[in-house]
């Protein structure tokens, strides 16, 4: 078949939508920003801006993770994530790191067959800019049983010019992903990385617990260095097809499966308390009874969520998720007559 007619054939199969559910990577568009639109990343491992991405430094340098919007002439995707160096490390430990990540649920992978010989290829891809040019590093690393991990390279041309990129990963015949709710594979952006984790090993699978190359730019060197990415897919194949474009709704229910914010900020309902005789509206008596509240949560989240909450008055006696991960429950002792007691904002987090 020429490559003129596959081309044609993979953009039929996208226009009929027999591509759908391809991209392997939540929220690779940069849509869903449930936590802040700006967070600061120091010497910690953080979800703590856009959904299921985390943040990672353990030098000396730090940086701040923020949404960026006004990119749909250049790549198709009006909001990117930004990275900007905050604090520099200009001389790295051989064990320090700056990165940027995701995971992949274990049981979403198992029509990689990997393990087997009928495992797959992956193809990645995505636009990305900086303010510093060189080699950068995509690392993936199969966390089950024997731990497999794979490095390859992307080079920045141009400075701050937005330019897409293509990765081929190999399949890996040799060990599996358990079918289960855990992690299955983890990509990471290297954005600076000691000696230690470095490799000269390229675009192979390999048991080194390595996650960078030894051609790995430090992007922590200076406070004028930034880092954009976006329209960030992965998916079985070994061509780049376009980007799959999921609603806003869709994205957003992905997302809540690992972490869900809520906030009574605008609700015309409040999240109010219950008494042991009924619905509490505004007066309890006597004080000090404890009252509860539950609200089933969007969707079914990965595992039992840990949550924290804030009320409008009064002491929070305890705040979790069942083990189903379907509702969140609320305790509270009241402490004074005729007070209304609400959940002003909650957080279910079940992230990977």
């Amino acid at each position: 078949m020429s490559k003129a007619r596959e081309l044609a054939e993979l953009g039929a199969a996208y226009d009929s939508g027999a591509l759908s559910n391809r991209n392997l990577v939540i929220n690779g568009g940069m849509q869903v920003w449930q936590r802040a639109t700006s967070a600061t990343t120091t010497v910690n491992t953080a979800y703590n801006t856009v959904d299921r991405f985390k943040f990672y430094t353990d030098s000396d340098g730090s940086f701040t993770s923020e949404q960026s919007t006004g990119h749909r002439g250049d790549t198709g995707h009006d909001t990117a994530l930004k990275c900007v160096c905050t604090g520099t490390d200009t001389s790295l430990g051989a064990t320090q790191a700056a990165s940027v990540s995701t995971r992949l649920e274990a049981q979403n992978l198992q029509h990689l067959r990997y393990g087997t010989s009928n495992a797959k290829t992956l193809t990645v891809s995505f636009w990305v800019r900086s303010s510093k040019t060189g080699i950068y590093s995509f690392a993936l690393t199969k966390n089950d049983a024997t731990a497999y991990n794979l490095v390859s390279e992307y080079t920045i041309n141009s400075a701050n010019t937005w330019e897409h990129k293509t990765i081929s990963i190999p399949a890996l015949t040799v060990s599996s992903i358990a079918n289960d709710n855990g992690v299955g594979l983890s990509i990471e952006f290297a954005l600076a990385y000691g000696s230690t984790y470095r490799t000269s090993t390229l675009d192979q699978w390999m048991t080194d617990n390595d996650f960078a190359s030894t051609n790995q730019v430090n992007w922590l060197d200076s406070t004028s260095n930034n880092w954009y990415l976006t329209g960030f897919q992965i998916e079985v194949g070994s061509e780049a097809t376009p980007f799959e474009h999921r609603s806003f709704g869709q994205e957003l229910a992905l997302c809540q499966r690992y972490y869900h914010a809520y906030s009574n900020a605008g609700q015309t309902d409040a999240l109010y308390f219950t008494s042991p005789y009924g619905l509490h509206s505004s007066t309890i008596d006597p004080p000090n009874t404890t009252l509860s509240t539950q609200q089933e949560l969007p969707v079914t989240m990965r595992a039992q969520p840990s949550v924290t909450a804030t009320l409008n008055a009064g002491t929070l006696n305890r705040a979790g998720g069942n083990n189903g991960g379907s509702v969140v429950t609320f305790q509270v002792a009241s402490s004074s007559s005729g007070t209304a007691y609400t959940v002003n904002t909650y957080a279910a987090d079940a992230e990977l």
